[in-house]
């Protein structure tokens, strides 16, 4: 990973967003003018390298943008799906227009200012605007967005060309209404590159128009590399992880058919499986990155960056390569308890969890039904009036932020001055009061169980871990050297307690001789004096 990403990312989005600004604040917009003034006003001219503080020619920054550090990875483009104007169900207007969906999505082409096409395409960037295209010309896929999910095509723009003729063909589209009532989604895609930090950067801004006249911008900054090893030692130790894990592999394939059905009986089988398969699995990402950046590379090649450079497809990659990286770390981790449950102390966490969980099982089954009641009460009560409450993901999410003591009372009582604070102090007392202090009890309550019923018997396993502690403890230089030896001599004692018998059969018949030898010679000692 590199430690450079959220550096890269503040900056674009400082960079891009302008939240200090009252005007040209993107994540402010809530009309259709206030998003061209953005358009107009901040981003074309973002996206153009011009003169320096001091009136400057930006020499040698051909194809960068405007802070002289990131280049455009070919061009930028902006991309808009529509909707088709339907008949009103009632007579007070006669056309409305719907929420999108792939169903009722625009796919004509007309001429400029959505006139209907009846002549030849021009190949001017105006004409092309007003034209439908499939997502293969551009490289486009569908995209997801917090209400709707968009198809790969649309109308597209091309931001080609110097800084003036762009100022000029966005004032051109907004003088042709190339965003009005129909339209549901505008997406901006461009692709950049830190070569200070050899980082590629792939931003995505996506403003939804609702049906109901409101927009919802949207924002995606998303940093990632295409090196594979940045040095031998990273390379060894791969080879080296992957070694072990087909020896891994096979020592689990053994155990299956050793084990057979009883095998997926086990906890840490799934945790075995699961460090497998998420290896296998960066594996195989691993290549699938490498080949698409490939064809990344080869395709700027060809065009010499006079085209669009999508890496969506590329950060989808990147995003299952990290979720892969982190369940193969959890994995990993948890792998540790294993070696810690030969400590007494510590083993009382799985013992406890053992203890309860049939007591949490039931817990859970309450508090599942608690909790769904709660979330309808919320959802049904608040939904137009509070945004966390807007749909049922959302009201969830906001019920356990509720939980975990982070919430917003004063939205709630601006909701509904009398339902807002008696569902709070309901949600409070059943919830946060009640249930959590079950959770709490049963945990507590098989903790000392398990604890009173645990034995304080010093077994062999938990004195080789302890011996091993220490004999690390002493490598390191945290333990003296009289500590560690007098371990040994009470190991050895202990051993010698533990050990087999029959070994010592031999001197306790020794011992037993000699005992009878004594009794012996101290009764003829006796019977002696006594004749005298």
């Amino acid at each position: 990973m590199n430690s450079n990403a959220f550096f890269q990312v503040n900056h674009l989005r400082n960079y891009f967003l302008n939240t200090n600004q009252i005007d040209n604040d993107y994540t402010k917009i809530s009309t259709i003018d206030q998003y061209w003034n953005w358009l107009e006003n901040s981003f074309i001219s973002n996206i153009r390298a011009q003169q320096w503080y001091n009136g400057d020619t930006p020499k040698n920054l051909s194809g960068f943008i405007n802070d002289k550090s990131n280049r455009l990875i070919g061009r930028a483009i902006m991309r808009q799906l529509r909707i088709k104007s339907n008949l009103c169900q009632t007579q007070i207007v006669l056309k409305c227009n719907e929420d999108y969906s792939f169903f009722n999505e625009e796919k004509n082409s007309y001429k400029p200012g959505w006139i209907n096409q009846t002549t030849q395409y021009s190949n001017s960037s105006i004409d092309q605007a007003f034209m439908y295209q499939t997502g293969d010309k551009f490289d486009q896929y569908m995209y997801v967005g917090d209400l709707e999910t968009y198809s790969s095509g649309g109308y597209i723009y091309e931001y080609q060309g110097r800084l003036l003729h762009l100022q000029s063909n966005l004032s051109e589209l907004h003088r042709l209404s190339w965003i009005d009532s129909q339209t549901r989604a505008v997406i901006i895609q461009l692709t950049l590159y830190n070569p200070n930090v050899v980082l590629f950067t792939s931003v995505t801004f996506l403003v939804e128009f609702l049906s109901t006249g409101s927009l919802i911008p949207q924002y995606r900054f998303e940093p990632l590399t295409f090196q594979v090893f940045t040095s031998t030692f990273q390379l060894v130790c791969s080879i080296m992880y992957m070694l072990f894990i087909i020896y891994y592999m096979i020592k689990e394939i053994k155990t299956v058919i050793k084990m057979k059905s009883s095998y997926f009986y086990r906890f840490w089988s799934y945790i075995d499986v699961g460090i497998i398969g998420c290896s296998w699995g960066i594996l195989g990402v691993y290549i699938w990155r490498y080949q698409k950046s490939t064809d990344i590379g080869n395709r700027f090649q060809e065009t010499n960056g006079y085209t669009f450079i999508n890496l969506q497809i590329a950060t989808y990659i990147n995003d299952i390569l990290t979720c892969l990286f982190g369940f193969c770390c959890f994995f990993g981790t948890l792998k540790f308890l294993r070696l810690c449950r030969f400590h007494q102390r510590l083993s009382l966490f799985t013992e406890t969890l053992q203890h309860a969980k049939k007591d949490l099982f039931s817990f859970m089954i309450m508090f599942f039904f608690i909790f769904m009641a709660f979330l309808t009460l919320f959802y049904l009560l608040f939904m137009d009036k509070i945004w966390s409450c807007s749909t049922l993901l959302h009201t969830a999410q906001m019920l356990f932020e509720m939980m975990l003591m982070k919430f917003d009372a004063y939205e709630l009582t601006n909701a509904a001055p009398i339902l807002g604070p008696i569902c709070f102090s309901l949600f409070f007392l059943f919830v946060v009061f009640i249930c959590m202090t079950m959770f709490i009890t049963i945990v507590s309550d098989s903790f000392r169980i398990v604890r009173k019923n645990t034995k304080v018997n010093y077994n062999e396993d938990q004195a080789i871990f302890e011996f091993m502690l220490h004999k690390f403890q002493r490598w390191i230089g945290w333990r003296k050297l009289y500590d560690v030896e007098s371990f040994e001599q009470s190991y050895e004692q202990l051993r010698g307690k533990y050990s087999d018998p029959v070994e010592h059969f031999p001197n306790k018949i020794d011992q037993l001789l000699n005992a009878l030898n004594r009794l012996y010679i101290s009764q003829q000692n006796s019977t002696k004096s006594e004749n005298q």
